[in-house]
């Protein structure tokens, strides 16, 4: 009974980590809206990147696959959020695909075949493996790499954020939802005992932590330094 008991605790504790997880997703699939609606307004894509966008549905496709009964135990709350993920960057591919000139449209396009084309050769080369943990292993080895190199994009703006000491291009929100829903599917995939889930989403946990220090840190800097007077007088004697 106690054996029984502390299994539903831990079964709990892993769902409500998983549901807020979702939760706190949604901060992040929304963060693009800002940059869409410009897009919308100035019918332009101008100096913006579709490839974000692209590599991002790429890793839901996979990380969702990952989360689906036939690849590995108990995780579906998995696949629904990276299914959710999915539809949000196809909508803002949809809108790039509308708005950009010809040639980074054919472009775009080009790039989303290429990860639908990438995504059904995974699918299909694991269903054909016909040993589970031969197939769990492989899909979940492939999903992993695919979250590390999500979580280690933003070290491209805390080097920006080190060097500029600016948090300019580092909003708040989108700093805090990355480290609430790295933490809770951090502690998902330890409740599920999947190193898959867990060790991506540690990555994910710690730099979260540095961008919300960066932030504070830097934020508190430019309060500091907007004390100072933009324009420095300098008596006629210096000329």
């Amino acid at each position: 009974m106690v054996l029984l008991g502390s299994l539903q605790t831990l079964a709990a504790c892993k769902n409500a980590a998983g549901i807020a997880g979702n939760i706190f997703a949604f901060g992040l699939f929304l963060s693009p809206v800002p940059t869409f609606r410009r897009i919308m307004r100035n019918e332009s894509t101008e100096q913006f990147s579709g490839l974000p966008y692209i590599y991002a549905l790429l890793n839901c496709l996979i990380t969702a696959w990952y989360g689906l009964p036939m690849i590995s135990t108990d995780n579906l709350l998995v696949t629904t959020v990276n299914s959710i993920g999915a539809v949000f960057q196809i909508v803002y591919i949809f809108i790039f695909l509308k708005y950009a000139e010809k040639f980074r449209k054919l472009r775009m396009i080009g790039l989303l075949l290429l990860v639908f084309g990438l995504f059904a050769i995974i699918a299909i080369g694991s269903l054909l493996m016909v040993d589970f943990e031969v197939r769990h292993l492989t899909i979940g080895f492939i999903s992993c790499a695919s979250l590390i190199s999500m979580f280690a994009s933003p070290l491209f703006v805390i080097n920006l954020v080190i060097r500029t000491r600016s948090v300019e291009f580092m909003p708040f929100h989108l700093s805090l939802c990355t480290f609430l829903m790295s933490t809770s599917f951090l502690l998902y995939g330890i409740f599920n005992f999947d190193p898959f889930i867990y060790i991506p989403n540690g990555i994910g946990t710690f730099l979260g932590v540095i961008q919300l220090f960066l932030f504070t840190y830097y934020e508190k800097s430019s309060r500091v330094d907007s004390i100072e007077p933009l324009i420095v007088s300098y008596s006629s004697t210096d000329a």
